[in-house]
């Protein structure tokens, strides 16, 4: 098992030496750590990554070669107590009994009503349609339903909430996944628009020959390389119901990288506020005004947002409408400043095209961006690209 380990890690391009894997075996056999899969988890990753860039694909490596290993592995030292939220069964119901469920009504009423069960409730309810709970109707708590309430904990079932009290972490896309087919950087190619600037280091062979011969010596000429002038903000929503699209991003984000020189991007949740991070692991300690990316950027970046728009309308619509923090300007607002400042602007949206008329959210988005959404397909790409060359 050890010797694959090694293995899967030099596929997935993390340097690992055999003297690092006899490092990791003496350890083992010097009981440096207690014998439990986090404790293996961490010494594993001390003795063999040394790039914090490469966290990700070791995690990706672990889970696959050891996987199970916490069932076979060892016991816990001490039992940890299940969360007070942990869902312990799903509450199944019918279109009927779903349909007989109502919504409390507008988002001041949700979170009023909220702020009051904060205030009265004493302990743990589950399977009911009042209390702040699992399993059960009520419009607070997780592993029920309620066509609209305030997840706190747990997983998304149904995609209904309208706001999520819950830290999650997410991870970076990675811009050196390639591609799985070149269609996608040929029609990020439309959006071109080459120039000489910068240092003269490259060598300018036709004059040189020219100047060589005119002069009877060596006449060397430079000239500075030719990039591509055009520049990209890149907007990337991540985490979420973003999941199942990670593969496409992150193919999308490694085309962007490789084509454009002037590329700048950061990332956000669901709608763009008044932060956005360059780290998803630092999201919430390292973020970056809003204000400071309008004022540091000019007006000739294209600015492309990438994003399913699939969120509650009061995300976009409501001060303190986001899931993870009380905004205190609704998104529609800075959708609005964003847009106003680069005039050049697309939004990019990996849900087919014959989903969006099923999501609120969507139609609010594809409106304040005056119909500038397209699917991430080439097709959508292609008009995408024609959009932000079009002369305004």
């Amino acid at each position: 098992m050890f010797f694959n380990f090694l293995e899967e890690m030099r596929l997935a391009g993390i340097p690992a030496s055999l003297k690092e894997h006899l490092l990791l075996l003496e350890a083992l056999d010097a009981e440096v750590i207690e014998r439990s899969p986090e404790e293996f988890y961490y010494l594993a990753r001390a003795t063999f990554v040394k790039d914090e860039g490469l966290l990700d694909k070791f995690d990706q490596v672990f889970a696959k070669v050891f996987k199970g290993l916490e069932k076979t592995w060892g016991e816990q030292s001490a039992e940890i107590p299940a969360d007070w939220l942990k869902a312990v069964a799903e509450k199944y119901l019918t279109e009927e009994e779903m349909a007989g469920i109502k919504s409390l009504g507008s988002w001041e009423e949700i979170m009023e009503t909220l702020k009051k069960r904060l205030e009265e409730q004493q302990k743990r309810h589950e399977g009911g349609n009042k209390w702040i709970g699992t399993k059960g109707t009520s419009p607070y708590g997780n592993s029920g339903y309620n066509p609209e309430g305030v997840r706190i904990g747990g997983e998304s079932k149904h995609k209904r909430a309208l706001k999520v009290w819950d830290k999650r972490e997410f991870k970076n896309l990675d811009n050196t996944k390639e591609l799985g087919t070149r269609n996608i950087k040929i029609a990020l190619r439309r959006l071109r628009r080459f120039a000489r600037d910068g240092a003269q280091d490259e060598l300018d062979l036709d004059a040189t020959i020219s100047g060589t011969a005119r002069q009877g010596w060596l006449d060397i000429h430079m000239r500075a390389e030719r990039r591509n002038a055009i520049k990209v903000l890149l907007f990337l929503d991540v985490g979420g119901s973003m999941d199942p699209f990670i593969k496409l991003c992150e193919e999308l984000f490694s085309a962007a990288s490789s084509e454009f020189k002037n590329l700048e991007f950061f990332y956000f949740h669901n709608c763009p506020y008044e932060g956005v991070w360059k780290d998803n692991k630092r999201r919430f300690s390292e973020r970056t005004p809003t204000w400071d990316v309008l004022h540091k950027f000019g007006h000739d970046y294209k600015l492309i947002f990438v994003g399913d728009a699939a969120m509650s309308p009061y995300e976009i619509t409501h001060p303190g409408g986001s899931v993870e923090h009380f905004n205190e300007e609704a998104g529609a607002v800075w959708l609005k400043r964003l847009t106003n400042t680069y005039p050049a602007a697309a939004w990019l949206n990996p849900t087919p095209r014959q989903h969006w008329a099923y999501s609120q959210s969507t139609k609010i988005i594809q409106e304040a961006m005056n119909d500038r959404m397209y699917p991430l397909t080439l097709e959508g790409l292609d008009a995408a690209m024609r959009e932000l060359t079009r002369k305004r």
